[in-house]
């Protein structure tokens, strides 16, 4: 059977793009074609503007959302799906919004080594780093830390992130996720299907599972 080909445009500031990843890979799990499909993190980025030293995420989400209370509502909403995904937020600890650039070349740099185990673990650590401890993912240092922490080398993604290498892919990949009609993350392409949001794990498994059939057919 052809592995069946996923892409998962994405953003690590979108906290419903953590809850997609862990509903995701219950699917894979729930229908039986893990070991039979290829996926591919594609960089959607939200604030393309943001200061690449980031932002104090208060004054941010107030700015954004009118009112900081507003903003603890929808962060209380976020935190109680992701717990039944698997997720823990602990939005007490996030104080700065970041510039994701970074994280994202170094997401380019991990998938450019094929090392499909490693990179999954990598972009679940990044969310994880961020959402549940607090982490500032903008950060050179932070984001060659995890790196290291996920058993890649920490020298070669400090030069790899201090490059500029790896930037021309991301502009190439929202280049395409706009042709392809992409307008909000999560928004998981499997085999084709576009399917937009952090849906159930159900709604996956039943598209890998029908991709599954028609691969094999």
């Amino acid at each position: 059977m052809k592995a069946i080909q996923i892409e998962v445009n994405y953003d690590f500031i979108c906290p419903w793009c953590w809850i997609g990843q862990r509903n995701l890979a219950a699917a894979l799990d729930e229908s039986g074609v893990g070991a039979s499909v290829s996926i591919r993190y594609v960089p959607f980025e939200l604030n393309p503007s943001m200061p690449v030293e980031g932002t104090d995420r208060r004054s941010y989400r107030t700015r954004k959302f009118g009112s900081w209370a507003r903003s603890q509502s929808m962060d209380a909403q976020v935190a109680a799906a992701g717990l039944t995904a698997g997720a823990q937020f602990n939005y007490n600890r996030v104080l700065r919004t970041p510039n994701t650039r970074l994280a994202h070349r170094l997401m380019q740099f991990a998938q450019d080594r094929n090392e499909a185990q490693k990179t999954a673990a990598l972009y679940h650590g990044i969310y994880a780093a961020y959402f549940a401890e607090g982490r500032d993912i903008g950060s050179l240092d932070t984001l060659v830390a995890i790196a290291a922490e996920h058993a890649f080398d920490a020298d070669q993604v400090r030069a790899y992130l201090q490059s500029a290498t790896g930037n021309q892919e991301i502009d190439a990949a929202r280049s395409r996720a706009d042709k392809l009609g992409v307008q909000a993350v999560p928004t998981i392409v499997i085999a084709g299907e576009l399917i937009s949001g952090a849906q159930p794990a159900a709604v996956f498994a039943n598209a890998l599972r029908s991709a599954g059939q028609r691969s094999a057919a």
